[in-house]
């Protein structure tokens, strides 16, 4: 039987694109026979406490000579000292959804810690799989991981209807991500100020509890800009409840500084969405230019630009529609995404 143990930390439950990826890696391996036990240590990531690195190193050395352990980057790239000390003796696999010091709001220093923690630790891995060409093009020329190491294999996307639209004269958008910095969401505010002479109406799902710090700044910005009643945060569901969501909507828009791949980019191109997005990381990969319009990361006035052209000019989405339906067709599913990574698994062996 293949076997193989896969390692994260927090609750496995956890509705984020890195989560929901694993997750469905996870039982999409299990379906095929593999057995794969799933370890979740304690959250704090990259950043562990004495408590979570004890966990980690009690972990790995349960596990058994020769064992396969796929381990989630975000607590791969912070255990370089126990991952060197274990790499003869167990065959690790670092899935990287992104670089952790990419990560948005990080001080200089620590965007500087992280990085030679994770470039020190996937030396270590046997094999390292990521989810877009774009983060495999950045370990091998910032995190020196030779190619040959690296395999791409890119999120699923579950078959969906096509988006009906709200049917009215106000412009629904809708824009599901973390509430988190990275996402971008204050950027896309004000950007939103600026257009008030459109009816439109933005529809943000995601998480109200997770970073407590700042739903509250956006809380308080929407007030700031006056935008109360045009803005809903209607807090986090799970991917089968969005199907509403995403039916109703005219306009996917996502502000993300950076992005590992945008699943729900993906999901959005599934159902014929236009999407208003940027060119963070792996988003042109995802979103082609005939069905999005990318601007560079934080420019308020560019992507107000943007949505500006849309708000006025309806042919435009519908042109950007039918470029996300023809683009939906391309969309590979989760079993070839599973089929893919287990592949990956045996370029260095099974069980």
């Amino acid at each position: 039987m293949n076997a193989a143990h896969f390692v994260l930390c927090g609750d496995p439950e956890t509705l984020n694109g890195g989560y929901l990826y694993d997750k469905r890696i996870v039982e999409g391996l299990r379906a095929q026979g593999w057995s794969l036990p799933c370890h979740a240590l304690p959250d704090g990531f990259p950043w562990p406490d004495a408590a979570a690195l004890a966990a980690a190193e009690s972990l790995l050395n349960s596990l058994a000579d020769g064992a396969m352990v796929v381990i989630d980057n975000q607590v791969f790239g912070a255990l370089p000292e126990l991952l060197r000390a274990q790499a003869a003796r167990l065959r690790l696999v670092a899935l990287v959804h992104h670089p952790l010091a990419a990560e948005t709001g990080l001080s200089a220093a620590a965007q500087a810690q992280l990085l030679v923690s994770e470039q020190a630790a996937l030396a270590a891995a046997a094999r390292v799989i990521v989810t877009s060409p774009v983060t495999a093009r950045t370990l091998v020329n910032e995190y020196a991981v030779p190619a040959g190491r690296i395999g791409v294999v890119l999120p699923g996307t579950e078959p969906a209807p096509l988006a009906a639209g709200s049917g009215g004269d106000e412009l629904l958008l809708l824009c599901v991500a973390s509430l988190t910095p990275r996402k971008g969401h204050a950027v896309l505010l004000r950007a939103l100020a600026g257009l008030r002479q459109y009816r439109w109406h933005l529809r943000c799902i995601g998480s109200l509890t997770r970073d407590a710090g700042t739903v509250a700044q956006l809380r308080a910005l929407v007030a700031e800009l006056g935008l109360e009643g045009r803005v809903t945060f209607a807090g986090e569901k799970q991917p089968d409840a969005l199907e509403p969501d995403y039916h109703r909507a005219d306009l996917f828009v996502l502000p993300s500084y950076l992005e590992g791949y945008g699943m729900v980019l993906a999901e959005a191109l599934a159902r014929g969405l236009p999407i208003v997005s940027t060119t963070g990381g792996a988003i042109p990969d995802t979103v082609p230019a005939d069905a999005g319009l990318l601007v560079p990361p934080g420019d308020v006035a560019a992507l107000a630009a943007a949505l500006d052209t849309l708000f006025s000019d309806a042919g435009q989405r519908q042109r950007l529609a039918a470029g996300a339906r023809r683009v939906r067709a391309t969309l590979i599913d989760w079993p070839a995404t599973c089929a893919r990574f287990a592949a990956e698994l045996h370029q260095i062996g099974v069980d």
